[in-house]
């Protein structure tokens, strides 16, 4: 069955005693049990609840996974899938991510002694040469955030076997519409479901797939056990979007396309990023990307010739947002270096790329011509504005 319409009908025959279409918020703590000793298979909503069950499958069969898991955030599913490690293990991760992540990384977890080595997961000499004795697995990103390197996924996959590590990539960027990691050897699929998989900017949650059974247990009851779930409301938000998942995309994708073309046209505009860019420039991972997914997303960052255009842009677009997070059906706007990358070390984000003249572009369903008539109006004047303090 095509992904599209798998995800049209996530939780459609969930409740067979009504027939309701949409699967019921189940807002409740606690489940009656029907006598000493029996349970309806539902206990208490940390350990279990049908809302989120019926999500929690819903990404389990999009995977084409063993088990899916729903939590909090995405930064609650990451975090919950490093308590698979123990003091002294190392990951080698993907260098340029989302910079939440990282502080996750370096400023909690290495608390309790675990370590990470960060490499540029596009390059496969580069992660086979940071592996050590003590390596557990390989954390990447499919599309890195936010200058989009593609990870080669199967090449990825195969040197984790050949090593023994659990391959872990999130895929928040992509989606299992565009991308299904474990068609290509992953083991573990992590995504901050509060972008394109809810897709409204409405609610935050994460989602997790698991390939193997044995290894989804073992995350099963890591996630019992801390607790970091995701509530009734939000398991059916996530749901609710999820349905439009395919629609939104393909709209965001052709979207994304024209804009990207539009910037790198631009006078003003010294390098654009986007994968679905082809030719010279072009973009580097666009070959790979092609042969492994189904697109191409519908994240742009880009480099404007100097600092002082970018406050000009952040706030005097009027279609497009300034506001954090992405995939929603609006198109947002961010500044990384002070934003969602503020968290890495300055000499570190100068190095990779994230300096004071990137922008990232989440594309939205909206108009295409809107969106660059907004960019160019923006680009072409207007005075500056005074800045916010939210920066």
């Amino acid at each position: 069955m095509n992904i599209a319409t798998q995800t049209a009908q996530i939780g459609l025959e969930w409740d067979t005693r009504t027939g309701a279409v949409t699967v019921p918020i189940y807002q409740t703590a606690t489940f009656r049990h029907p006598g000493l000793g029996q349970s309806t298979g539902y206990d208490y909503t940390r350990s279990g609840n049908p809302t989120r069950q019926a999500l929690e499958e819903g990404i389990a069969r999009l995977e084409g996974g063993a088990r899916g898991f729903a939590y909090a955030s995405g930064m609650a599913a990451i975090a919950n899938l490093l308590l698979l490690f123990k003091k002294g293990d190392h990951l080698v991760v993907t260098e340029d991510l989302y910079g939440g992540t990282c502080r996750l990384f370096d400023q909690i977890f290495t608390q309790y002694e675990l370590s990470f080595t960060y490499v540029d997961t596009s390059d496969i000499k580069a992660v086979r040469a940071a592996i050590r004795p003590e390596t557990k697995a390989l954390f990447v990103e499919s599309l890195t955030n936010p200058l989009l390197k593609v990870a080669d996924i199967a090449a990825l996959s195969a040197l984790c076997r050949e090593r023994g590590l659990l391959h872990i990539v999130d895929n928040t960027f992509l989606t299992p519409y565009l991308l299904r990691p474990f068609d290509h050897g992953a083991d573990i699929t992590v995504y901050s479901a509060t972008k394109y998989l809810a897709g409204h900017n409405d609610t935050v949650s994460g989602l997790v797939a698991v390939k193997d059974p044995q290894l989804a247990e073992r995350v099963y009851f890591l996630q019992n056990s801390v607790g970091a779930v995701l509530g009734p409301q939000d398991s059916w938000l996530t749901i609710r979007g999820m349905k439009t998942l395919s629609v939104r995309l393909d709209r965001q994708q052709e979207n994304a396309g024209r804009v990207a073309q539009w910037l790198s046209n631009h006078p003003r505009v010294r390098k654009v990023y986007y994968p679905g860019l082809s030719g010279h420039p072009g973009h580097p991972g666009h070959e790979l990307l092609a042969r492994q997914a189904r697109g191409f997303g519908a994240m742009i960052a880009f480099e404007v010739d100097e600092h002082a255009l970018v406050e000009r842009l952040l706030l005097k677009t009027e279609v497009i947002s300034f506001a954090e997070s992405l995939g929603g059906v609006e198109t947002l706007i961010t500044f990384p270096q002070v934003q969602t990358h503020a968290d890495i070390p300055p000499e570190l984000r100068q190095r990779l790329g994230i300096n004071d003249v990137l922008l990232r572009l989440s594309v939205g369903i909206e108009d295409a011509d809107d969106l660059i008539d907004d960019l160019a109006q923006a680009f072409e004047g207007g005075d500056q504005g005074s800045g916010t303090g939210d920066r």
